[in-house]
């Protein structure tokens, strides 16, 4: 009793402060709309010079606020009655229990659907509609991505060894086995991460899912009505095992993978030589590379392959989706401005980011690997969001993870239980 207490001491003290700080004061018939989010310092900054075309056009200012707290706080404005006017979510979950809670405005009534639909890929809309109080609602604007669907290689020692890059999963399996049998490792794989140990397997489920079933099924997964102890979500834990497993595909063997940081995992292909040849990580990855490493000279990434095509090419990933909680004129005209691959162009040219719209042109990305990524996704068949992110934290962020870090430890013999056992933490 003492602990929640405390805990609702500090939330009344934030609600206060945050009431006491709130916006600023404007002159009369200047016009701002308020932003909130988590990203800070240079993405900050960069995000505010992307609305400054916008602001420029309209007399419009856009006052945008960053923390690393933000999931704690948005919820602290909300509950306080003092909510941004928009928010920007790196996880859909949050936000989609404000649409529950009856907190955020439908953008079907501001924009006609066929216009949502020249702007984005279908995906992208899809993965906007969340259940509210009254039924299904548009819940918030795409604004940025990144694609997880990666696989990265050496590219000198990877060419010069007569390897090719692989179309299909079946054919990265045949490059795994030649490597094997010219004294090569394919892969690095590492899982450590402090109290998130077990994400990085998540993200490979994630994408044999996509991989091996209709998307209606991996969304029925990610939010409980598919569950984890199924033939369709064993059937993925035993493809990822059939790399995973193998002593001679994994450099430094399967107890490896527990131990090894994700963030140095790759650190083995740019040994000379290469002690592994294959790394599936995510776009932000290279920023954990050697400092003397570059990409599109040293190493390079291809697309993590189909395995049924029947499923096309899914691409697995996330990104930062727009909440509106206020309802003005200045406030809609900004969110259309959001739907707009305008509103991405600065940031799209500064690097390091990937517009979700179907407006933004790929000559605006600085680098072949910018654009490589912006490709992957507009060439995607279908996009869908990391799907432990939009599950329950109990299960996302709690027992998938857990589940997962059992797995490896018994190498895939305990299958049965590990999937009985992430389903049991789903909420009632």
């Amino acid at each position: 009793m003492k602990r929640w207490n405390i805990i609702l001491a500090v939330v009344v003290a934030f609600a206060m402060l945050l009431t006491a700080c709130g916006p600023r004061e404007v002159d009369d018939g200047e016009q701002v709309v308020t932003v909130f989010g988590a990203f800070v310092d240079e993405d900050a900054r960069r995000f505010r010079e992307s609305m400054r075309p916008f602001e420029e056009r309209t007399g419009i200012s856009v006052e945008y606020e960053g923390s690393g707290d933000f999931e704690t706080l948005i919820l602290v404005r909300v509950e306080g009655a003092n909510p941004p006017d928009l928010a920007a979510f790196p996880q859909p979950g949050l936000l989609g229990d404000f649409v529950k809670q009856g907190h955020v405005i439908d953008l079907n009534d501001w924009f006609d659907t066929g216009y949502l639909q020249q702007q984005y890929d279908q995906s992208w809309l899809d993965m906007a509609m969340m259940e509210g109080p009254d039924g299904e609602i548009m819940s918030g604007i795409w604004h940025r991505a990144n694609v997880k669907s990666l696989v990265w290689y050496p590219i000198p020692e990877f060419y010069d060894a007569g390897y090719t890059i692989p179309e299909t999963w079946d054919e990265m399996l045949a490059l795994s086995d030649q490597m094997v049998a010219d004294g090569n490792v394919p892969w690095c794989i590492g899982i450590e991460s402090a109290g998130a140990t077990g994400w990085v397997a998540t993200d490979w489920m994630e994408d044999i899912m996509l991989r091996t079933q209709p998307v209606e099924k991996y969304d029925m997964w990610t939010t409980g009505e598919l569950p984890f102890d199924s033939p369709e979500v064993k059937k993925a834990a035993e493809i990822m095992g059939e790399i995973w497993f193998n002593d001679d595909y994994v450099f430094g063997g399967v107890p490896s993978i527990l131990t090894t940081p994700f963030g140095d995992a790759p650190t083995p292909m740019f040994d000379s030589p290469p002690n592994c040849f294959m790394h599936r990580q995510a776009s932000f990855i290279p920023a954990f590379f050697p400092d003397n490493v570059e990409v599109g000279r040293d190493v390079d990434y291809f697309y993590l392959p189909p395995i049924d095509p029947a499923f096309g090419r899914p691409v697995l990933g996330a990104g930062d989706i727009y909440g509106v909680f206020n309802d003005r004129p200045e406030v809609r005209e900004f969110a259309e401005y959001l739907t707009t691959g305008e509103s991405t162009e600065f940031w799209v040219k500064a690097g390091g980011f990937v517009s979700p719209h179907n407006d933004a042109p790929l000559d605006w990305y600085p680098t072949d690997a910018d654009r490589g990524y912006a490709e992957i996704l507009q060439q995607a068949t279908t996009f869908r969001f990391d799907g432990s992110d939009l599950m329950p934290g109990a299960v996302g962020a709690g027992s998938f993870w857990t589940g997962m870090v059992d797995f490896v430890s018994a190498r895939g013999e305990n299958i049965d239980s590990v999937m009985r056992s992430i389903d049991a933490a789903w909420p009632d």
